[in-house]
């Protein structure tokens, strides 16, 4: 599945509660139907952001791992 990114956020090397601070940043700044691409390494960031995403109403796309990193993809929606 090929998904046009619209933004990044890199996190990596940030902890809890940064990455989802950032998020909800890039998020807020960003036009509806765009994607945000977010890669951290926090332990925690994983559900934070899954959480966030459920709270604010957006579409997780994907979220997947690499070693220690994980990358989510959020579709703004609202």
């Amino acid at each position: 599945m090929s998904v046009k990114i619209d933004k990044k956020l890199d996190t990596l090397g940030l902890f809890c509660p940064e990455p989802v601070f950032r998020t909800r940043l890039a998020l807020d700044e960003m036009e509806i139907g765009q994607i945000l691409e977010v890669v951290a390494d926090d332990p925690a960031a994983e559900s934070d952001i899954n959480s966030l995403v459920k709270h604010t109403g957006q579409e997780l796309i994907s979220s997947s791992k690499d070693g220690n990193a994980i990358r989510i993809l959020i579709k703004k929606i609202v």
